[in-house]
Parts: C-alpha cells; sequence; structure tokens
C-alpha cells in the first residue's frame, strides 16, 4: 500500500463518499478508506436525506440510489406527558420529482454511494483502521493503517472519520469534546407491513412522513425524538446531550423505550417487530465548536468538522456539500499546481459562505441558550398542552374566561415580566 494518490478520504459516510466522488469524477486518483465491514456498516442517522445537496453531486439519483420514501409530510409534536400540540406541513409535490427529502436506511445508501465513487474511479478499501496522520515537516503527506506496510502517501488527506475526529485531535485541530457539545442518539428500526405504515401515517405506497418530537419525548430534556416511515419499518430515535444523560442519568436505551411507550407514539409502532437497534454521536456545538477544518496538505469535512444543524435536524446535507466542497478545492489545486496550505483555505471560504456557514452562524448560540434554560422544554412545552387542552375542553365555561386561564396557565408562577424575558431570548436566538 505504498502507492501514491491524489487524495486519500478517510471514512466512507456520506462526506467521504461525496468527496471521493467529486474527485474521482475530475480525474484525480483517490483511495477511500473505510473501518468497518462495507460503507454503512457503523454510520448510523435518524434516516432523512435531502434532494438538492446530492442532486449538486449526482444529478437525478432518485432514479438508481436505494431510497426508501419520499417525504411529503413534516410534522412537529410538542409532547407532554399524556397529550401533544402538533403542527404539520403536508405537500403532495414533494412526493413527485425532483422532490424533497427522502428517508433513507444508511446500510444500504452508504454502500451505494461509495460504489458511485468507485464507479467514478475511486479505490475502496474496507476493514481498514487508519490510525493516524504521516506529518513529515509539518505537512500531512499520508496516513498509517492498520494493515502490514500500511502506509500510505498522497498530496491532500481528506478527515471525513465522525464526531469525534482521533485524526483531527491528533493533529491538534480541535480539543476533547465536551458534553454539551455532542449528543448521543439511539435508534430502532421496526419492521411493519407497508399497509398498515399507510394507514396509521394516511399516505399511499411512495409517501412519507416524519416527526420531530420535543418535551416529554427527551424528558424535558434538550434534544429530540424522530419517527421516519421507510417502506415497509419505521425509525424511531431519540437523541440528547450528553451533559443532559449525565445530570439527569438517562441511560440512553431506557430513554428510547420511554418514547416507545408514549401514549402518543405506542399506537404507531402497536405489534412492530424489532430489526435493529443503533447509536450514534452527534455533533450539537454547531458554529461554536467548528474545528480548524484545514492544514497544510489536510482538509476535514461532515460530522468530524461539526457540520450539524441541531435545531433543524440537518446533518446529511451538510456533510455531503463540504465533502463535494472539498474535493473542488483540490481538483482547484491540482490544475493550478498549487496545493499549499494557503489554497488549501480555500474550502473554509467555500464552506462558509454555504448554507452550512450561514446557518450554523444563525443558530451559533441555540444550543448553548436552551441547555442552560432547560424551562423552555421542562415547563413551557407542558404548559402550552394544558393550555390548549383547557381551551378546548367545552365544559360550560366561557370562551373569553378559557382564554384568559389558557394566558394565565402559560404564564404560570413566572409571571408576565419572566415569561416576556424568555420569548425574547429564544427569539434572539432564533431569528
Amino acid at each position: 500500500m505504498s502507492e501514491k494518490f491524489d487524495v486519500i478520504v478517510v471514512g466512507a459516510g456520506p462526506a467521504g463518499s461525496a468527496c471521493a466522488y467529486t474527485s474521482a469524477k475530475a480525474g484525480l486518483k483517490v483511495l477511500l478508506i473505510e473501518r468497518g465491514e462495507y460503507p454503512g456498516a457503523k454510520n448510523v442517522m435518524g434516516g432523512i436525506l435531502y434532494r438538492k445537496q446530492l442532486e449538486d453531486i449526482i444529478p437525478e439519483f432518485w432514479k438508481d440510489a436505494p431510497l426508501e420514501r419520499p417525504i411529503i409530510e413534516q410534522r412537529a409534536w410538542l409532547m407532554s406527558e399524556k397529550s401533544c400540540v402538533t403542527t404539520s406541513v403536508k405537500n403532495e409535490e414533494w412526493g413527485e420529482a425532483p422532490y424533497n427529502c427522502f428517508s433513507v436506511l444508511r446500510a444500504k445508501f452508504d454502500q451505494w454511494f461509495a460504489e458511485k465513487a468507485v464507479e467514478a474511479g475511486a479505490l475502496l478499501i474496507n476493514e481498514t483502521v487508519v490510525n493516524e496522520c504521516i506529518v513529515e515537516n509539518g505537512k500531512v503527506v499520508g496516513v498509517r493503517t492498520d494493515r502490514p506496510d500500511g502506509d500510505v502517501y498522497a498530496d491532500v488527506v481528506v478527515l471525513a472519520d465522525g464526531v469525534n475526529s482521533l485524526l483531527a485531535k491528533q493533529l491538534g485541530f480541535h480539543k476533547e469534546l465536551r458534553p454539551d457539545e455532542v449528543a448521543l442518539a439511539v435508534m430502532e428500526v421496526i419492521n411493519l407491513p407497508k399497509d398498515v405504515i399507510n394507514d396509521r401515517f394516511n399516505v399511499s405506497d411512495n409517501q412519507g412522513v416524519a416527526i420531530e418530537l420535543f418535551g416529554d419525548a427527551t424528558k424535558g430534556n434538550l434534544g429530540t425524538s424522530f419517527i421516519y416511515t421507510n417502506k415497509e419499518s419505521i425509525n424511531i430515535g431519540v437523541g440528547t446531550t450528553l451533559s443532559s444523560m449525565m445530570k439527569e442519568k438517562i441511560k440512553p436505551y431506557e430513554l428510547l423505550e420511554y418514547v416507545k411507550n408514549h401514549p402518543m407514539v405506542k399506537p404507531l409502532i402497536k405489534d412492530g417487530e424489532s430489526a435493529e437497534y443503533l447509536a450514534h454521536l452527534i455533533p450539537e456545538g454547531g458554529y461554536n465548536s467548528i474545528p480548524k477544518l484545514h492544514g497544510d496538505g489536510v482538509l476535514v469535512v461532515g460530522d468530524a468538522a461539526q457540520f450539524v444543524n441541531g435545531i433543524h435536524r440537518e446533518g446529511s446535507n451538510m456533510a455531503m456539500t463540504s465533502g463535494r466542497l472539498a474535493a473542488e478545492t483540490i481538483v482547484e489545486g491540482k490544475q493550478s499546481g498549487d496545493l499549499s496550505e494557503r489554497a488549501l483555505s480555500k474550502y473554509k471560504d467555500k464552506v462558509m459562505n454555504s448554507f452550512i456557514g450561514k446557518d450554523l452562524e444563525k443558530y451559533k448560540d441555540a444550543t448553548h441558550t436552551f441547555e442552560t434554560n432547560p424551562q423552555y422544554f421542562k415547563e413551557y412545552i407542558p404548559l402550552v398542552n394544558k393550555a390548549a387542552s383547557s381551551f378546548l375542553s367545552v365544559d360550560g365555561t366561557s370562551k373569553r374566561e378559557k382564554q384568559k386561564d389558557a394566558i394565565n396557565t402559560i404564564k404560570g408562577n413566572k409571571g408576565t415580566l419572566a415569561v416576556a424575558k424568555d420569548l425574547y431570548r429564544a427569539w434572539k436566538v432564533m431569528k
């Protein structure tokens, strides 16, 4: 494995495969290294894939990719122990080309995406661990793997090795992640007949639903739960920051069982057959946790770069776009004959000028604000449920009195000024 490549990509998730595909498509000599038995074997996400970002890489990919259902409805549930206030956006056009997003199973999708990179000319090597980057005179010149004679060299190494990137840490690009900068998500795939899914979620065969659950789904802690429909299965999961789990002494799989048995959720998965349990760390630090993105001979993409919008639960789109932008930066450098650190720094400019940088900057203080002000999830969501239920209960009380009671319920014992301050604080970090 002493062969020299133009690009070595470490990690065959969406970010890594996007980079490998784009680089190989441009004629570069690419090595894609995956530690799992196959791409997707060790990768987990809730299961939503966004169309636009992958179409920028592979036009009309939906004609070939192993997708589950196009999502035509997105619901949000604000949950208390025995009720929920819901919102929903349903659009039949999302079920037609060019679509909006899809549910996917990563084991299938990641293999397909990596194979596309192979078809474009990349060399894929599975079951190979990269132990460290090879650095000479301050420049990354390759990687050292766990294979015999496993040193491999390249002009540029791209790190797509996940949220807790040991390689980036070894290079000094980031410190040990704090518990509030990372979430642990656990997910279960539950098999259900297609007709049952269609009936329970009010969709047709080629239509899917995505539900995000807040409040009691995480026992009032910062985080979210989710339910996504596949062709003949459902992805159900929940994630909270590690700091919340440590503080509340919550065990992740116990939290998942709690969600599954919630009265709002239980009927949706009734009689389902458990097919798979998965767990995954997710970046939550956002803009303020972005590590150094480039060095001499190296770039960082995807989760390793903390590119996840925790507020909107978006990650795969940022991963694929960052992989593409890294590849485009390398291709430009090869064409100009300049792959210096200064030339590679253009990657950061591309990222920060894209929706990745703009969205992460927009919500840069949101996670910390909600983490340090637990009343948004622990107090206000139950109060909204209580007020809505009271207002809609017909018990002989006038609607004017109901309205007044609902407002007083939401204010609770905090008072008007305290509620106004909380509302302003939330608006400020979300605007």
